[in-house]
Parts: structure tokens; sequence; C-alpha cells
């Protein structure tokens, strides 16, 4: 056998292998959960560690939840990036190191960067850039650690290494920040996404993958357009979108609303509802709410109490939260 047929069938044998990883990590395995309702880690285990770093996603996978979440913004050569804004100045320390680059509204935009430049910035806590105030200040301490930006590839390789070591078979929820934007600095985000996911496995909506947008637009494009098979969940931000359901059932497999919405009054000490869970249900939509925090309570007295009230009197489906231990612990009880 020549030097060169060995090559390839070395060459043929690697990728065999890395089918069948992808394979076995890209399936969901139903048991994973504790029972039907699923946790789903916001920005990573962010109310412990720095949001959507590598160190918050490989703690939030120790705490089992179903999903993690990857928020996406292009960078300047196309990477997808694993941040939460199309903004830096909130999170990194990119008006130190690049301070001439920030556009003419004094933002720093990810879109300007290359992904090797933005490997220069440091991760911190997020900020308000106008005073340099942490937004959680019971949180990590911000300027603290060396925690780094990273690519969507990154991260599916490191969750899908960790199913792979120990496993399990905890899935990606990726989301599409601002598609509008990108389009506008001539950047199809969803094509580049959607190639991303195909290449790891992600094609189906049994392949341990949801998809996420604002966009209602964007996401309808990504079912019928660019034709995705993906689990897609259409994300609620204003009360007025609570009323196009029907709509949304036409292309999304789920919605994800302010878990406000969800909530109507309290009369005699008892939670009445919007019917936007049951209106959901109705059109086989799954209903994930965003965000619940252990450290911002607002209507609650202990994050026990938000839990059960909306786990099991509002009937929820899953939920979006910055403490995925808790959740899970909660559901275990």
């Amino acid at each position: 056998m020549s030097l060169n047929e060995k090559t390839i069938n070395r060459s043929i044998i690697c990728n065999i292998v890395l089918i069948i990883f992808i394979s076995i990590s890209c399936k969901k395995d139903m048991n994973n959960s504790t029972n039907s309702k699923v946790v789903i880690a916001h920005r990573g285990a962010s109310g412990y560690l720095p949001e959507h770093t590598m160190e918050s996603k490989a703690m939030a996978y120790a705490m089992h939840p179903d999903y993690i979440e990857q928020d996406l913004v292009l960078s300047k050569d196309d990477i997808p990036i694993v941040i939460h804004d199309i903004y830096l100045d909130d999170v990194t320390n990119v008006a130190t190191i690049f301070p001439e680059r920030k556009r003419e509204d004094g933002r720093y935009y990810v879109i300007d960067f290359t992904f090797d430049e933005l490997q220069l910035l440091q991760v911190t806590e997020r900020f308000q850039p106008s005073t340099g105030e942490q937004f959680y200040p019971n949180r990590f301490p911000k300027n603290k650690g060396n925690f780094r930006l990273h690519s969507l590839q990154q991260e599916i390789e490191l969750i899908q290494g960790l199913n792979y070591s120990t496993g399990k078979s905890i899935g990606i929820y990726p989301e599409i920040k601002n598609p509008e934007f990108h389009h506008k600095n001539g950047k199809d985000i969803a094509r580049i996404t959607l190639d991303i996911l195909s290449f790891y496995g992600y094609k189906t909506k049994e392949d341990n993958c949801i998809l996420q947008c604002f966009d209602a637009k964007e996401l309808e494009r990504i079912r019928k357009e660019l034709q995705s098979e993906l689990f897609l969940v259409q994300l609620i931000e204003f009360p007025e979108e609570t009323k196009q359901l029907q709509h949304f059932a036409s292309y999304a497999d789920g919605i994800g609303p302010w878990y406000k919405q969800i909530l109507d009054k309290k009369e005699n000490n008892k939670w009445l509802f919007t019917n936007l869970v049951e209106k959901a249900h109705e059109l086989n939509l799954v209903v994930h709410p965003y965000t619940f925090r252990h450290d911002q309570l607002d209507e609650f007295s202990t994050f026990e109490e938000m839990m059960s009230v909306f786990f099991f009197e509002a009937n929820i489906d899953g939920a979006f939260t910055d403490f995925p231990d808790k959740v899970v612990d909660f559901l275990r009880k």
C-alpha cells in the first residue's frame, strides 16, 4: 500500500469516527431530564460566572440542564461569536484595548472586529459602560479572572465532547441575534449558523438543538426559505406579539415569552394567569419563558415559590435561568 493510500484510508477512518461521534452527541436522551419539564442554562451558569464564557458553559454542563444557550453575533470575518449583544463594551475591556474602534454612537460592535482581534479581549461580568457599575453586584466580581470570547464551533465541540465523555445528552439552544442588523451590514447570520449546525449534526427536530430568534420574519425565513427542519422557538418581547400565536404556529414549534407576560394578577394570595400558555398549548407550541433569576425575584418571596407557580400552576414546559442548578434541584424534589 502506498503512503498516499495509507493517508487516504486514515482520513476516511477519521471522518467515519467524527460522524459517529457527532451522531452520538446530537441525539436527545429523553431520560436526561427528571421529567417532561426542561431547564435551559441561560448564557451558561451566568449567575455564578461571567455570561457566555467557556467556564460558565462548563459549570452549567455539570449542573445537568437539558439545554445550554448560545447567543450569536457575527465577527467581521463571519464567525459566529457567542455573546449576548451586538456590542462589546458592556462585557469586555474593548474600550481599553481598541479605544479608537468605536462607532459614531460611541459603541463598539462585534461585527467590526475579526475573530483574532476578539480573542485579545477579556470578558467580565456585565456592567454599565457609562458608569462602570456592575449590573448584578453580588455575582462574580468585575474584572477578575481571565475569561475570553469564543465561537459557536468551539462551544459545540465542548458540549459534544462532554456528552461523549460523560454519556449524557445535553442539547444546545442557539439564538440568532439581531438578524436585521446583520443584513444591513451585508451578512446572513441565519444561513451561516445553519451551515455550522448542520456540519455538527444538528439538522432536524430530533437532533438535540432548539433554534430561537426574536425576529419573526427571520425565523419564518429560516423555516420556509432556508428550509430548516430544526425545532424553532419564536421569542416574544412585546405584548402585542402574544396575540400572534396562530401565525407563529405556522412555522415555529414553541414560543419564548417574557415570564411576566404569563402573569395576570394576584387575588386572595393566589396567582391568576393570562391565557398565553393555554392558547400556545392548543396550537401545539411549547412555552419556554425567560429569565428566572435567584437574585431577582420581583413579585415572589422565594425562588422555590416562583418555580412552583410557573411550572405547576401556569404549566410552562421549560425555563431559561441564570441558575440552572437551582431549577434542576427544584424539579427533582
